[in-house]
């Protein structure tokens, strides 16, 4: 389990870590003489029944606010800390606004620095608390009492924190490609680049072949730590350090994402759902810049609403998020966002999409597709979303979104009963779906054959027009390769048929061929050309050309030679 503390500057974050861990976390010699923190700090403990908690101490001043957003991506578990004396104070607030945006649901508060403060106060502090954590994510975590100085209540914090880090059972790392969002890069002598941070999904091992995003540099896991030992694998939920080869520590920072190359997607724009504080509003023009933390990284990006021009405090809208350089997001990663100078927590959100289109971006369509994929299961998303569309769904680009590995997602392919049509892109239909346009189209094939009996078949295009416009030109015609490949339909030359038909099957045809069969048959493999072959038979040479061409599609005849036919009995 990840330990992120919070709180207001000088509440004794720091100390009640270096109490529980015996680790001070304050390691950068400017913090050492300040007495404050100012960058994220990192700690573990092991309690009594084995469990090991990483701690990741955040600074509490408010001038250090980016810094404690790149501390809790991907944590577990607050630890809220406000000291007795002080009281709920700004920044106390903020941070807890922050969690709340976050959606973290577990943690602990603890009122700190009792020594100096009678009951009564302490009683105050409590109700304090209670009142800020109200109706947020954390409204019900439990409010203890300690004392760093003298150890009053510290055994009630570890007890609380042991039990919250109690083993759960998960299998995100069996279904997910490997992420971890990266918040410190430095060097180790002999040893080369490291990385630290949270391990957001999947797992890596040693000597794996990774990507970091969103640069797209390749590098390759030489070694793993966690908590001081080196270890094989890690999985989701750890906090670990990689020891990359391949890359230098200055082409990677606080920010990036190290990830399975399979979602490497870089990308400028993502629909999102956002939230707006109360008390906060946003009016947005084309050149409203604001600040946007997602994992360890901040950005500056635009904001469009999807509905209306304008954000007000206490809505949760749809919007697309345009950065200003390339980024790597997935679907459900938590997000917040601060005003252009980095004063002032607006709101926070959530991803949707992160492959969000720069066209249609507000048409009824798109939007129900976004509340789709506001569903933090995959199966509900696919399922609706297979539901608002005839087109498909790009099956490349929703695993990507959902950072399925390909079992999982074949897995989740056969119990929706969805079937993959082409390659790239890969679309999945519906298989009800599938068999409908499959029908129609042999259907429509069946009654262009009738009412055009010579035509070699219909064309590509036209069939298409005719029977799923819906689909994409290339998709459609993939579904064609598939059902050639069944032997339902014959594919040339950019013409559809089905494999019985013969253009030339009719009298005048018919006629046309009793005439010409003998003398290709008599003239063997030296065949002569349509010019002369017409002028043999008494028929203009474009009437029989076009017979020939026509015998061509049903193989009866082969074309060897720019103006020369030969049979199929001839070259066999």
């Amino acid at each position: 389990m990840i330990v992120a503390t919070a709180g207001h500057i000088d509440h004794g974050k720091t100390r009640l870590v270096r109490t529980i861990t015996g680790v001070d976390t304050d390691r950068l010699p400017e913090e050492k003489a300040r007495g404050i923190s100012i960058d994220l700090g990192f700690a573990h403990w092991q309690s009594v029944d084995g469990v090991v908690v990483g701690f990741v101490d955040v600074p509490g001043h408010e001038r250090f606010v980016r810094n404690m957003l790149a501390g809790v991506c991907g944590i577990d578990f607050a630890l809220l800390v406000v000291a007795a004396d002080d009281g709920v104070m700004p920044q106390t607030i903020e941070h807890v606004q922050i969690l709340d945006l976050l959606g973290i649901r577990t943690g602990l508060a603890v009122v700190t620095k009792i020594d100096r403060a009678s009951a009564a106060r302490i009683a105050e502090v409590r109700r304090e608390i209670a009142t800020l954590l109200q109706g947020t994510s954390l409204a019900n975590v439990t409010i203890l009492e300690a004392s760093a100085a003298n150890g009053q209540g510290l055994d009630e914090v570890k007890a609380a924190i042991a039990l919250a880090a109690a083993p759960r059972p998960t299998t995100t790392h069996e279904t997910r490609h490997f992420r971890l969002a990266v918040d410190r890069a430095f060097t180790i002598d002999g040893s080369g680049t490291v990385v630290t941070g949270t391990a957001f999904a999947g797992e890596t091992a040693v000597g794996a072949r990774l990507c970091v995003s969103p640069s797209g540099t390749r590098v390759r896991v030489r070694g793993l730590r966690t908590h001081g030992a080196d270890i094989a694998r890690v999985h989701a939920g750890q906090r670990c350090a990689l020891n990359l080869t391949g890359i230098g520590v200055g082409d990677v920072a606080r920010g990036d994402w190290i990830c399975d190359e399979a979602i490497h997607a870089p990308v400028q724009r993502v629909d999102a759902e956002l939230a707006l504080l109360p008390g906060q509003s946003l009016v947005l023009t084309s050149a409203t810049q604001v600040h946007v933390h997602l994992g360890a990284g901040d950005e500056m990006a635009r904001i469009a609403p999807l509905r209306g021009h304008t954000i007000t405090a206490g809505t949760r809208v749809p919007v697309q998020l345009m950065f200003d350089r390339p980024i790597a997001a997935l679907h459900g990663d938590r997000f917040i966002v601060r005003d252009s100078g980095a004063r002032h927590t607006l709101g926070g959100g959530i991803v949707l999409d992160p492959f969000a289109p720069a066209t249609r971006r507000r048409s009824t369509e798109r939007l129900a597709v976004l509340e789709a994929l506001a569903s933090a299961s995959p199966a509900d998303a696919l399922r609706q979303w297979l539901g608002l569309t005839k087109a498909g769904v790009d099956l490349n680009r929703f695993e990507t979104t959902f950072n399925l590995r390909p079992d999982a997602a074949r897995t989740l392919y056969g119990l929706l009963d969805v079937v993959a049509v082409g390659a790239v892109p890969r679309i999945g239909l519906p298989r009800e779906l599938h068999a409908a346009l499959s029908e129609r189209v042999l259907t429509r094939l069946r009654e262009h054959h009738v009412s055009r009996p010579t035509a070699l078949g219909m064309r590509e295009v036209d069939l298409h027009a005719a029977t799923a416009p819906a689909l994409a030109l290339g998709t459609f015609q993939s579904l064609l390769q598939d059902l050639a490949q069944t032997h339902l339909v014959t594919l040339g030359g950019g013409v559809a048929r089905l494999p019985l038909h013969d253009a030339t099957d009719n009298p005048a045809d018919r006629a046309l061929w009793e005439r010409v069969y003998p003398q290709l048959l008599d003239a063997g493999i030296r065949a002569p050309t349509v010019t002369e072959l017409a002028q043999d038979v008494g028929v203009d040479a474009r009437t029989l050309r076009d017979l020939l061409f026509r015998r061509r599609a049903s193989g009866a005849v082969f074309r060897m030679a720019d103006d020369r036919f030969h049979l199929r009995a001839t070259l066999a």
